[in-house]
């Protein structure tokens, strides 16, 4: 399922976030979008998922404008997982996995087999089965996330807008997450996530999207990418770019 954005031009109130931004997402990868703080990640990211409605511009879903598609289509092929959502006290994981299929479900038929069988194969798929019965807020927070994950898996989307997953996670819970992600993908889904590393971000990412100041300055492989040049117009950081020894993905050593 492809995303793409057209001339958009995103903000808040009086602010101007980003204008004339073009961007085209390919279907089936594993895009990761880099930047430093105030950059305009998260604004994109809310705005491709209709979140925060476009000032001008368009984004398009497979080829439509996404803006003239009902809320439950939109919902049926596009999953967003928000940054740091909030659990409801007492709601235990097999209830939030089963809210993804809220966009599935009619009037006259709030649950049906395909939904219980559904939400046993997301929470399979993210490795949270054997907590179904367990209260989300009494998890860890890598825990946590995989349930949000599992929610987003539920709806059973061809999408996924992850917007910063690893934050606030220790580094074997970053892992676990990514590690999940990137087996979506290879599952055929489309799946972009804003991230905060630019390593895991090179590591991971099939599709890197830079981004500085409003604007996406190189988008591609991460090897055409990821060079000293971008690393020092991007972030303002002098560095050395070498082969990872594991992956052979970039690595970034600052100086």
């Amino acid at each position: 399922m492809k995303l793409t954005a057209q001339s958009l031009a995103a903000g808040y109130h009086d602010r101007a976030v980003f204008e004339g931004l073009d961007l085209e997402l390919p279907d089936g990868a594993f895009t990761v979008i880099v930047g430093p703080n105030a950059c305009g990640k998260s604004t994109l990211l809310r705005t491709l998922a209709r979140l925060l409605p476009a000032r001008h511009g368009t984004v398009l879903l497979d080829g439509t404008d996404i803006t003239t598609l009902p809320t439950r289509e939109v919902a049926r092929r596009l999953g967003v997982l928000p940054q740091s959502p909030l659990v409801p006290e007492g709601v235990t994981v097999s209830d939030l996995v089963g809210r993804g299929r809220q966009p599935h479900q009619r009037w006259w038929q709030q649950w049906s087999p395909e939904d219980t069988a559904a939400v046993r194969a997301a929470m399979d798929q993210a490795g949270v089965a054997e907590l179904a019965d367990r209260p989300v807020d009494q998890l860890s927070g890598g825990q946590r996330q995989r349930v949000w994950i599992a929610m987003a898996l539920a709806q059973r989307t061809g999408t996924l807008l992850l917007d910063e997953p690893t934050t606030f996670l220790d580094l074997a819970h970053q892992v676990e997450v990514l590690n999940l992600l990137r087996g979506m993908r290879d599952g055929g889904s489309t799946v972009v996530a804003v991230l905060h590393d630019l390593n895991q971000a090179a590591r991971y990412a099939d599709h890197l999207v830079a981004m500085r100041d409003g604007a996406v300055v190189a988008a591609g492989p991460p090897r055409e990418v990821v060079t000293v040049e971008l690393v020092r117009d991007v972030f303002g950081l002098d560095s050395v770019v070498v082969p990872c020894p594991v992956s052979d993905a970039p690595l970034v050593l600052h100086i």
